[in-house]
């Protein structure tokens, strides 16, 4: 029974089924983990969350930003982006069935048999898996929890840029939700930086989180999603880059935890087509 870990659809709904055909991927048999990002700026948000929803129980999906987005949005906490494609979810008619699915969704999957662990943006580098997984943990009890409404309100913003273990309240939790879904690149003392974007080679004076020198979880392999500049390409010894930039024309990619290899379809077809 293969399991395939896909990199963010964004609503590509059509690049997914073509990736799906090209692994001959049977629900019976096989399962689905996916980093992340199932919706927004694809065209087909609403289809593409509908389609995954409905896929059998084993699959494993962790919130991306834009599906945050998306919660937040819905919660009246933020207004959308010209190129955000929420409304079509929004005005389904099982809208508040598809984003309580969202809600109940974790940050972090990890599994002990296979030996891996599926994040959208990452882990941390200060903080091992115990602590990553304890913490995922606060934020899912938030977003489930009698506070969901008002944590949207406080979710966004680049503060704090560094971890504390002190931290409390919403700038704790604010932290943890970037970590896991924005972070990209480090300070050399260990801070985020939430602004840079593109390719390590056009930040020389940052580090990318999983190039950090003191990072905790070296021999862990961990799976992620988010940076589309990293072409989906294998980063560094453990590390496995998932987001091909499928919604920017470029490709969506399976990556298989069995045999480690990797499968992409194109995704400019697709997107010429439907602009």
């Amino acid at each position: 029974m293969p399991t395939y870990a896909i990199g963010d659809v964004q609503g590509c709904y059509h690049p997914l089924l073509q990736l799906l055909e090209k692994i001959n991927y049977n629900p019976a048999q096989d399962a689905l983990w996916f980093t992340g990002d199932l919706v927004n700026r694809g065209y087909h948000s609403l289809e593409t969350i509908r389609f995954i929803k409905a896929l059998p129980q084993k699959t494993k999906i962790v919130l991306g930003n834009h599906d945050l987005a998306l919660l937040a949005y819905a919660n009246g906490s933020i207004k959308p982006h010209p190129k955000d494609t929420f409304d079509e979810i929004l005005q389904a008619p099982d809208a508040q069935d598809l984003l309580s699915w969202l809600k109940h969704l974790p940050l972090l999957h990890h599994d002990a048999t296979l030996g891996f662990t599926l994040t959208h943006a990452g882990i941390y580098p200060l903080w091992d898996l115990v602590t990553a997984q304890n913490l995922a943990k606060e934020i899912e009890d938030l977003l489930q929890g009698p506070q969901s409404k008002v944590f949207f309100d406080h979710l966004f913003g680049n503060t704090p840029t560094a971890w504390d273990e002190k931290l409390t309240g919403w700038e704790r939790a604010r932290f943890i939700v970037n970590a896991f879904t924005r972070m990209r690149f480090c300070t050399s003392d260990g801070h985020l930086d939430l602004k840079a974007n593109g390719s390590p080679a056009m930040h020389p004076e940052l580090i990318p989180w999983f190039a950090f020198k003191e990072r905790k979880l070296k021999s862990q392999n961990l799976i992620f999603g988010h940076w589309a500049a990293l072409f989906g390409s294998p980063t560094t010894e453990h590390v496995i880059a998932l987001d091909s930039g499928c919604v920017w024309g470029n490709c969506l990619t399976a990556f298989c935890l069995e045999n480690k290899q990797s499968v992409s379809v194109d995704c400019k077809d697709y997107i010429t087509t439907v602009k």
